[in-house]
């Protein structure tokens, strides 16, 4: 990290604290700036949000090629929220522990497990595992879909997956067959708020070693506070699902 990028970030994170500070990283020709951007979480102490306008401003004035955020009171290693939200932007990540003074950089990988990641709602969620195993499996690629926090318990709010689907090249069917989408209601839910993917009887994952027992049928899921995860698909599974879709391009 050049000196002068350095400073400029721990002279925002000190102008900050204790709430996390946020901003970006440009680069316009051979010269890199760091542009602050105002962190507009609902609780800025513990996470950060860069605004659109912002972002939109920075483009303005250089190439993003990073995002830079700062630990108060914590050290830099990327929590999982860090790691699942650097893959989904697809930049380096640059983590600063203030006061300590200690940075960290962490780059995208391109490539998260589908079994194993933790759950971070918007990045590594039921839906992601879902869109990546299209993407891995069929080579289907969908839009990154805006999702709040909540969003499947306010009654007079959208219903995400019931308005979405068609737009996606989903169609619902009767009976499910490998690759098709199991969409659910999973505890106190004003909508359905869970998907999966059916796998059957045929529980083989692209580049991943998969141990499970018993005839299925299997559902690839990601249920929140859990790691993502092959289940029996039945029993009270069965009872919570709301939709199986299929989509237009299924094999």
């Amino acid at each position: 990290m050049r000196k002068h990028l350095l400073a400029a970030m721990q002279a925002h994170a000190a102008a900050d604290y204790p709430r996390e500070c946020c901003g970006l990283l440009l680069a316009a020709g051979r010269k890199q700036t760091y542009f602050p951007c105002a962190n507009t979480a609902t609780d800025p102490a513990e996470e950060f949000r860069i605004s659109p306008e912002h972002y939109a401003a920075a483009e303005d004035q250089g190439e993003v090629i990073g995002i830079v955020h700062s630990h108060p009171d914590a050290t830099s290693k990327p929590s999982p929220r860090d790691l699942a939200m650097c893959e989904a932007t697809g930049l380096p990540w640059h983590i600063l522990s203030w006061p300590e003074g200690d940075l960290r950089s962490i780059t995208p990988t391109g490539h998260t497990p589908l079994l194993g990641r933790p759950f971070v709602h918007g990045a590594w969620d039921c839906w992601q595992v879902c869109a990546d195993w299209y993407r891995r499996e069929w080579g289907l690629e969908f839009p990154a879909y805006a999702r709040d926090e909540g969003w499947w318990e306010k009654a007079d709010g959208p219903s995400l997956y019931e308005q979405a689907y068609e737009a996606a090249g989903f169609h619902p069917v009767d009976q499910p067959r490998r690759g098709d989408l199991i969409v659910m209601a999973v505890g106190r839910t004003a909508h359905p708020n869970h998907a999966g993917i059916y796998l059957g009887s045929d529980v083989r994952l692209p580049e991943e070693r998969v141990e499970v027992f018993g005839p299925g049928p299997f559902l690839l899921h990601h249920l929140l506070g859990r790691p993502s995860e092959i289940i029996v698909f039945g029993g009270p599974w069965l009872d919570r699902t709301r939709l199986v879709l299929r989509h237009r391009h299924a094999r």
